[in-house]
């Protein structure tokens, strides 16, 4: 089995950030991201790219971070309790982005690479990414698109992999507290080690590459879109949604907290603006309403697809 290649996979992260963020920086037209270097006293740092205020994007940052440590976090050894104790290093390209305009969605990916070296073993090393969608006023044919773009970019690594990847997203990004999908879904797989290192990287630049494809032609279709106090007002309520689950179940948030990961880039997912209301419930036969009966439902949006 080849070893990994740790400074390719380090150096397509790079260039992804770039990529993304030139791309984003084109719609918005307004703003552009800016960055800050940091490094971790543990070891290892990164690239944080945030922009804010523009004429599409209130808040988005595109993250590039390549940390190491001498032990593994909890949350990492929590399914490989014999990697507890062993020097890692995950690097990754992170990425969320909060528009003004409540018909654009929020969106967000991630790919990363792992790897541990236990003493006296070979290292032990995993891929892991996707991405996903948060609509507050949907169209059936953003999801489409969406969904689309996820299948076309997984269909050369199996014809089975879009269809769990796309399940795996639907059963990670969800609220058990609230009953109910964080958003339409699109991609999440982690633990991806086939024994094949090229392949796998394959996946994962697959993974990455897409994202943007599928996120742009959306943005640039609902971004002017007409709306009022009603459509913003809904949009920050349903933003509590993003944060209840960003702060209490996802996965990159709990390792970089244990991990003595920057707060700031962490917590960069968040939106600038939210709002909770008591037991709020919407009038029935609104658009409002419609997001929650017809959009987030976990359901398929593409032909011939089918779950077994």
């Amino acid at each position: 089995m080849a070893l990994p290649e740790t400074e390719a996979v380090r150096q397509y992260l790079l260039t992804l950030q770039d990529a993304i963020c030139s791309r984003l920086t084109a719609v918005d037209q307004k703003n552009t991201f800016k960055e800050e270097s940091w490094t971790r006293p543990e070891g290892g740092g990164g690239i944080s790219r945030v922009i804010s205020e523009g004429a599409v994007f209130e808040k988005g940052g595109v993250n590039f971070s390549h940390v190491m440590g001498a032990t593994m976090p909890p949350s990492a050894t929590a399914h490989r309790p014999q990697l507890a104790g062993a020097p890692w290093q995950a690097m990754g390209v992170s990425l969320v982005m909060h528009p003004n305009n409540p018909y654009v969605p929020t969106s967000h990916a991630n790919v990363r690479f792992f790897i541990a070296t236990p003493p006296d073993s070979e290292p032990v090393w995993w891929f892991g990414g996707g991405y996903d969608l948060t609509p507050f006023y949907g169209f059936d044919e953003d999801c489409v698109h969406w969904h689309s773009v996820a299948r076309e970019a997984c269909e050369p690594f199996g014809s089975e992999v879009y269809r769990n990847y796309k399940r795996w997203c639907d059963e990670y990004f969800y609220l058990r507290h609230r009953d109910e999908p964080r958003g339409i879904g699109g991609l999440f797989f982690d633990d991806h080690n086939s024994g094949d290192f090229e392949a796998d990287f394959a996946l994962m630049r697959a993974v990455g590459d897409s994202y943007i494809e599928a996120y742009e032609p959306i943005v640039q279709r609902r971004k002017d879109t007409l709306f009022g106090d009603r459509e913003r007002d809904f949009q920050l309520y349903r933003r509590g949604r993003y944060v209840e689950f960003n702060l209490v179940y996802d996965r990159g948030t709990l390792f970089g907290l244990q991990s003595g990961g920057r707060t700031e880039s962490i917590l960069m997912s968040l939106p600038p603006l939210v709002r909770w209301d008591y037991n709020r419930r919407p009038e029935p036969g609104t658009e409002e309403a419609r997001l929650t009966e017809h959009f987030l439902t976990g359901r398929l949006w593409l032909e011939n697809e089918h779950e077994e």
